[in-house]
């Protein structure tokens, strides 16, 4: 009498903990790096609407020979200039915003949206910067963009 073995296929409980704890060390990785390249997509795309506000300004300023709006919701009329104020995205500081606020650079106090200089006489007129008094990913102030 001679026995056989039988010979199984798969894989041992071992070899399935091995795979499952590779997985999550992947995974402990890759996520904050993620969530990282978010942060880092919402402000490039603040900024890109900062330039894009800016450019509409520009153009406005040139077409009315030297008045700039009263409220960057004037650039919307009629679609000439902007179809809509863009969203200030904040990442981690404020939710995502379109709100402006006005008076003089200098004043700005933080909380969220755009800051519009419509301030006669400043020096400053016409500007407008992202209303945000933290830090970006590379530590610069938002207003100072």
């Amino acid at each position: 009498m001679h026995m056989t073995k039988s010979k199984k296929s798969g894989f041992t409980l071992i070899e399935l903990m091995i795979v499952v704890a590779i997985i999550g060390i992947l995974a402990a990785i890759a996520i904050p790096k993620f969530a990282e390249l978010i942060r880092k997509s919402g402000e490039g795309a603040s900024k890109g609407n900062l330039g894009s506000i800016r450019s509409a300004l520009s153009i406005y300023y040139g077409d009315l020979e030297g008045v700039y709006p009263a409220q960057l919701a004037a650039l919307t009329i009629s679609g000439k200039y902007l179809s809509a104020v863009p969203t200030a995205k904040t990442p981690n500081y404020h939710a995502d915003s379109s709100v402006e606020a006005n008076g003089l650079l200098s004043a700005a106090n933080g909380n969220g949206g755009w800051w519009y200089n419509n301030t006669l006489g400043d020096a400053n007129v016409g500007g407008v910067l992202i209303n945000c008094l933290h830090t970006d990913t590379k530590g610069s102030v938002w207003t100072s963009y």
